[in-house]
């Protein structure tokens, strides 16, 4: 099998190696990543949640990459940030609409995940 016989995972008109415009490469590229995913689920799990919140909830991660992952997925669409001008700045972040449609393809996704990680042992 040659590279121009290898399809995309996903019904379109490219042929694979994904080119820039894979609809699946652009997904995996939005929440791809060491953080997102547990920022993600963070979000998911327990709702509205405030910058020091989040930080405490995922071991590991720095300040830096919090804000980072924090500004993509806000760039991206799949979390909204809301400032409120109190004293001290209350900052909080939210699943947008569009992650809630992304969370159950997550966790079908986990599923398999398991089910590959059970075939391995």
């Amino acid at each position: 099998m040659t590279d121009k016989d290898v399809r995309c995972a996903v019904p379109c008109k490219n042929k694979c190696p994904c080119m820039d415009r894979c609809p699946l490469g652009s997904a995996l590229r939005i929440i791809g990543g060491k953080w997102k995913l547990p920022i993600l689920c963070a979000l998911h799990q327990d709702g509205t949640t405030r910058y020091n919140e989040l930080k405490r909830k995922i071991f590991g991660i720095t300040n830096t990459m919090l804000a980072s992952s924090l500004k993509e997925l806000e760039e991206d669409g799949l979390i909204v940030r809301r400032q409120y001008m109190e004293m001290p700045v209350r900052v909080e972040y939210a699943l947008t609409g569009v992650c809630d449609d992304l969370m159950p393809i997550l966790k079908e996704l986990a599923q398999w995940g398991v089910r590959v990680h059970k075939e391995e042992i």
